[in-house]
């Protein structure tokens, strides 16, 4: 009777795992690239990604814990990322330069920093693939 019923466990195995595998593949970077993303560069427009010091935002530090993303993993987007010329913002504050990447886990992030002096501000860290539940309620 065990006989009879194989090729059936088996086929529901192979479909729970396929389910899975889908349920938790990011899919390959960058599936909604902006047209206007361009391959690091050393210095543009005043932003030197090798810029002396990294600071971390309350606000970026808050995002990093509710996303799961560590300080390692903004290091490699800030070293390897591309920057979004779309979404580089100026304001009374400065500019802003988001750079996107995908880290050594998988995550599809954006980084958005602000060089300031000998530094670089990580001002927000964002998981581009899925919306993490924050509470970062900011001064």
């Amino acid at each position: 009777m065990t006989k009879r019923y194989l090729p059936f466990i088996v086929l529901f195995a192979a479909a729970l795992l396929l389910y899975s595998v889908k349920k938790n593949q990011r899919g390959s970077f960058p599936h909604n690239q902006p047209a206007d993303v361009r391959l690091p560069e050393e210095n543009i427009d005043g932003f030197n990604r090798k810029a002396g010091t990294v600071v971390y935002s309350r606000h970026a530090r808050c995002r990093m814990e509710c996303r799961h993303i560590d300080e390692s993993e903004v290091m490699e987007i800030l070293e390897t990322g591309v920057l979004n010329y779309d979404k580089i913002k100026e304001d009374h504050l400065g500019k802003t330069y988001p750079l996107e990447g995908l880290t050594h886990d998988k995550q599809n992030v954006r980084i958005v920093v602000a060089p300031k002096q000998n530094e670089l501000v990580v001002v927000t860290v964002i998981d581009l693939d899925k919306d993490w539940n924050c509470d970062c309620n900011d001064p």
